[in-house]
């Protein structure tokens, strides 16, 4: 997974660093490019042929959203479309495992920011740092949520989506400060202990979300529904989410 990562946020950063690309528009109005494409082929043969048995879920084959799975590999190859389109950086490669509706093992990679966040095989996570070879894993050093301060936390939104309702929550909050991130980073920011606590009032497929998922999980975050504060699982009708928080343990959550 870390390896077809890798290969794929190669090809979109040659497609982000060329002068122009084509940019789509998907059924639901989203846009597309041939970066999600190229980068879909290039991680769906590559799974497909490591896990011929498990089940692939992926954003760009709707064929395979109409799955009824609750153990599945899903993927989304560009993350962040629209911080791509506008050459913003804050996008990734998302590459996920679900055991039981659970995600267990994920790889978050960001080609233009140079950052890799992946899952061990014990469940702990880890953020790779150099040059990040596609056939030997580099230097890691163990991330963990932070020991919060509820009375100063750091809030970390979404930076294509903050709406009101997102801010009516936050205002909930002794905050210190806010940050914006493109993409599934939000989560990894939570995970390093960057921010303290993400909460998405808004849309989002179970592609956005799984990798980023287990790799906050594998660092003693947590992610939970929006409307009780429940586990989030995987393997919903249509891989669509509820709204949802993610956050270090020791955040004391505010109702929704």
């Amino acid at each position: 997974m870390r390896k077809l990562a890798i290969e794929a946020g190669a090809k979109i950063m040659e497609i982000y660093e060329s002068d122009d690309f084509d940019v789509e528009l998907k059924s639901d109005d989203s846009p597309v490019t041939i970066a999600d494409q190229a980068a879909d082929a290039l991680i769906s043969a590559g799974l497909t042929a490591a896990f011929p048995d498990v089940a692939l879920v992926t954003e760009e084959q709707s064929d395979s959203h109409d799955q009824d799975v609750d153990t599945f590999l899903i993927v989304d190859p560009l993350d962040g479309t629209k911080e791509f389109i506008n050459r913003r950086g804050d996008f990734t490669v998302n590459i996920a495992y679900v055991e039981n509706g659970v995600p267990t093992r994920g790889v978050v990679y960001a080609p233009a920011r140079q950052r890799m966040f992946f899952t061990l095989a014990d469940g702990s996570a880890v953020e790779e740092v150099g040059d990040f070879d596609l056939t030997t894993i580099g230097e890691t050093r163990a991330i963990h949520v932070s020991e919060a301060d509820n009375d100063a936390l750091m809030i970390v939104a979404s930076k294509s989506h903050r709406d009101q309702a997102t801010d009516d929550y936050i205002n909930q909050y002794a905050v210190k400060d806010s940050k914006s991130a493109g993409s599934s980073l939000k989560f990894c920011l939570v995970a390093t202990g960057e921010a303290d606590l993400y909460p998405r009032v808004g849309r989002t497929m179970e592609w956005d979300t799984a990798a980023g998922h287990a790799v906050l999980a594998g660092a003693g975050g947590q992610v939970v529904r929006f409307d009780d504060h429940s586990p989030l699982v995987y393997g919903k009708e249509g891989f669509a989410n509820p709204f949802f928080i993610a956050f270090a343990a020791s955040v004391d959550l505010k109702p929704a």
